[in-house]
């Protein structure tokens, strides 16, 4: 799995990428090791939580994944099995697509190993 996030971080802008549980505990990190980020990480893996529930309450669908910009930063979230998910952190002007495209191909390569 780490090698899986240390790819993630060749997303340009890339800051770092969190591995983390379903009670939001970081499992592994690449990048920068920040605090900030770990909590940033937690908080966030409550918001998917709450889409998730959302999507299933109303027969939306399953959410895939979650991108959130900010004036700081963008994140893409990605659910995995068993209620692991992680986050890839970008600079406000990495390359958010490019992000969300690799960041779905790891989804898919955890999931497949979980």
């Amino acid at each position: 799995y780490q090698r899986l996030l240390d790819r993630l971080l060749a997303v340009e802008g890339a800051l770092g990428a969190l591995l983390l549980d379903a009670m939001g505990e970081v499992v592994l990190e690449a990048g920068a090791r920040d605090e900030r980020h770990r909590l940033i990480g937690a908080y966030q893996g409550i918001a998917l939580a709450v889409a998730r529930r959302i999507g299933a309450r109303h027969g939306t669908g399953a959410v895939d994944s979650l991108v959130c910009r900010y004036s700081k930063a963008a994140l893409v979230l990605q659910p995995l099995k068993d209620g692991y998910y992680f986050v890839l952190a970008l600079s406000p002007h990495g390359r958010l697509a490019e992000a969300v495209r690799r960041s779905e191909s790891a989804r898919r390569r955890i999931d497949q190993e979980l």
